[in-house]
């Protein structure tokens, strides 16, 4: 049984590439659970809060529940559910799940693949991050759900994967003049940029192309925030800064609420902006909320 295919193919809800990463999100959270107890199991109405968080902070913008991914995960072999009236999943109904102590973990046969070859679990971990959510998230994600990845795990082999250009990068900071597009920082260590990186606009875990058109040069601070849904781009290819932002410092201020309604800056004559269809998936994807007013000048 091939257990990277399986992970890459979790099958999801996906129509004109809405995000849905409930699957990938419970499994993450299992292999977090696995790392610090093998034989444990999930209690749904123990996990559930911390479920409803992880939805919240890395899913859709649209409220959901966890109470989906928690049985529907059982039918892609990886993830099995037990209540107190025998094995199997009561179905994916929140009070059902709670009144009959739902309880989950990793399926039996993956426990035994996991304790012959301890590594694949950092193999699992990176197919699914990669599959689901952009690079700029990775490290925190892993934090959130518990997990401990070596750094032998951050490089993946594997046929299911598709490949980056490496290119990308060079292309938009040059299409981009080496500054953030959100707020001009231009940084280097001699001739060398620090701080500022390439984005991509609609997700690469979606079929995001390594186009210029599908990028924007940010700084550090602003491609996390971008990609975590604070910070959007306008119709008019103005910031868009979320309502629900919250920062009362003078610094949450000047680096992210006074941004709203300001211009893009870049791309450089020649240089294609970024294309409607990304602009709208990230809109509708990732961008929380309705945005700010502009800040008055």
């Amino acid at each position: 049984m091939d257990w990277l295919e399986r992970a890459a193919k979790l099958r999801q809800w996906n129509r004109n590439g809405t995000r849905a990463p409930h699957k990938p999100l419970l499994f993450l959270y299992a292999l977090g659970q696995y790392q610090r107890d093998a034989d444990g199991e999930l209690r749904y109405s123990a996990v559930e809060e911390d479920l409803k968080g992880l939805l919240a902070e890395y899913g859709p913008p649209n409220r959901t529940t966890p109470a989906y991914p928690f049985h529907h995960l059982e039918s892609d072999g990886v993830w099995e559910v037990r209540t107190d009236r025998g094995p199997g999943s009561p179905g994916s109904a929140v009070r059902e799940l709670r009144a009959t102590g739902a309880a989950g973990r990793l399926a039996p046969d993956l426990r035994a693949a996991l304790r012959r070859d301890p590594a694949l679990l950092g193999r699992l971990a990176r197919i699914l991050l990669d599959l689901s959510f952009p690079p700029s998230l990775h490290t925190e994600l892993c934090e959130s759900v518990g997990l401990e990845l070596e750094p032998a795990d951050t490089v993946l082999l594997s046929p299911v994967r598709r490949q980056r250009d490496p290119s990308m990068r060079e292309r938009v900071l040059t299409a981009y003049e080496y500054q953030c597009a959100f707020c001009g920082y231009d940084g280097s260590l001699g001739a060398v940029p620090v701080g500022l990186e390439a984005a991509h606009v609609r997700w690469w875990a979606f079929d995001g192309p390594d186009d210029v058109d599908n990028g924007l040069c940010l700084c550090s601070l602003h491609h996390r925030l971008f990609d975590k849904g604070v910070l959007g781009i306008g119709d008019s290819h103005d910031v868009l800064v979320s309502e629900r932002f919250v920062g009362r410092s003078p610094a949450a201020r000047e680096h992210v609420t006074a941004l709203a309604g300001r211009p893009l800056i870049g791309p450089r004559p020649g240089a294609r902006p970024v294309a409607e269809a990304h602009r709208s998936w990230h809109a509708k994807q990732v961008f929380r909320d309705g945005p700010r007013p502009a800040t008055a000048a």
